[in-house]
């Protein structure tokens, strides 16, 4: 099948690798000349585990094309995926200027009958703004050309993203014609040999989904959050907690990790523009969900407070090394990074850090700009130099079992702050530490 992929981002570059990598013919589109020469030359914007080897294997294999031209791209593909951001507005609001300028040029462009999908997170009515836009686009050019809009918004999680496209738990498909649902079906078949796992709904429906499943993903989140600063003015562990409850199975293990708060390029952003939504078109307050930004929010100024806390209001002459810059992960995503809130708190109160990120350093000298108190080093190590004591932000597999007698060796005093508790309090504190994790 023939697939044009609009936008190389992470979404973008994801699907259309993907796509490719399962036998499809996919042209990716992106207006950023310098975007597509990277990609042309072998390299990728972004990083994500597996995904340059699956670019170059493709490109390879002469199923995966990269262009900036935009006639070119809507004449290519029948299946035509909108996969541009919709970075937040100034009010919370997801801003929809690239989604209708994609589907406008495709309506300009187009010479036979497409499916359009949508497949950025877009607010519940996008699909029919884009089908608007298209249609008005046709009847300017007095062209009578047949096409679909179709919902199908995008479940991966960065850092495991090729892994969740290629093997879905679900695919959610919004259509209200035969048609696009026997293309997406016959697009979708390669993943779903073993049994179905496409839910076919109402486009508002699907839309709607994408929203619903991170907002209660970030509601776990926060919740589990508030229960650890509880834990610790009652003297219980929130670890201990963690399993009692979520060894039952209504409730479940996953997303019930207490830390120093979410980030990312989805969570932050999907919560509030659902908030704004139900506010706009529903007249309606999100009290739940209100409740869950603020107390993301809240969350992630609990590690510098605890900092404070420890060392006092003023850290002039205070040095500090920080484990881990991106939001999560196996990811160089610093968008909403709580590292960003720890270093602004750090370097307010007068102190200088040195962090270290196995990816997202080169990230993070974009957000802080020109900010001598802030160095990096090579390894986990080196920031280690110097420091009056260590903080870890990122949930990073190197930073799960180090070595302990270094880290002693090194500090001017033996306190670890862990924001995603890595480490076992008792085994920590029995080797010399200070250990102040959250909820423990």
């Amino acid at each position: 099948m023939k697939i044009t992929v609009i936008g190389t981002g992470y979404v973008g570059l994801v699907s259309g690798a993907c796509l490719a990598d399962i036998g499809n013919d996919v042209l990716c589109l992106d207006l950023d000349p310098a975007k597509i020469q990277i990609l042309e030359e072998g390299g990728i914007p972004i990083f994500e585990p597996g995904l340059q080897d699956l670019v170059r294997r493709n490109v390879a294999a002469g199923r995966l094309h990269f262009t900036t031209d935009v006639v070119r791209a809507a004449h290519f593909g029948t299946v035509q995926f909108i996969a541009v951001g919709t970075p937040p507005d100034e009010d919370g609001s997801a801003d929809m200027k690239y989604v209708i300028a994609a589907a406008r040029n495709i309506g300009k462009h187009m010479t036979d009958y497409k499916v359009v999908v949508d497949k950025s997170t877009v607010p519940v009515g996008t699909a029919d703004r884009v089908k608007a836009a298209i249609a008005q686009e046709l009847a300017q050019r007095g062209a009578n050309i047949p096409f679909s809009v179709v919902s199908n918004p995008e479940f991966l999680k960065e850092g495991a993203a090729i892994e969740d496209f290629m093997r879905p738990d679900r695919i959610v498909v919004g259509c209200d014609d035969e048609q696009a649902a026997h293309n997406m079906r016959a697009l979708y078949a390669p993943l779903q040999r073993n049994h179905d796992r496409m839910i076919v709904m109402d486009i508002r429906s699907a839309e709607l989904t994408k929203y619903a499943a991170n907002a209660m993903l970030a509601t776990r989140i926060s919740f589990m959050n508030e229960l650890a600063n509880l834990a610790e003015k009652l003297g219980a562990d929130i670890e201990h907690v963690r399993r009692g409850i979520g060894s039952d199975p209504r409730i479940g293990y996953d997303f019930l990790y207490a830390g120093a708060g979410y980030g990312g390029s989805c969570f932050p952003k999907d919560v509030q523009a659902l908030v704004k939504t139900a506010q706009d078109d529903a007249g309606m307050c999100l009290k739940v969900l209100t409740a869950v930004e603020a107390a993301n929010d809240a969350q992630k100024r609990v590690l510098g407070q605890k900092v404070l806390a420890r060392f006092g209001a003023d850290l002039s002459g205070k040095h500090f090394a920080l484990w881990g810059l991106a939001f999560k992960a196996n990811t160089d995503d610093m968008r909403k990074a709580t590292s960003r809130e720890v270093i602004a708190d750090l370097l307010a109160a007068g102190a200088t850090v040195t962090a270290y990120d196995p990816v997202a350093m080169a990230e993070a000298k974009h957000c802080f700009p020109n900010e001598p108190r802030l160095t990096y080093a090579d390894s986990q190590s080196a920031a280690l130099d110097g420091a009056d004591a260590l903080i870890i932000v990122t949930e990073w597999r190197e930073f799960r079992s180090p070595d302990f007698d270094t880290i002693k060796a090194k500090l001017k005093t033996p306190v670890i702050f862990d924001g995603r508790n890595l480490y076992d309090p008792a085994q920590v504190r029995g080797m010399g530490f200070e250990y102040l994790a959250i909820g423990r």
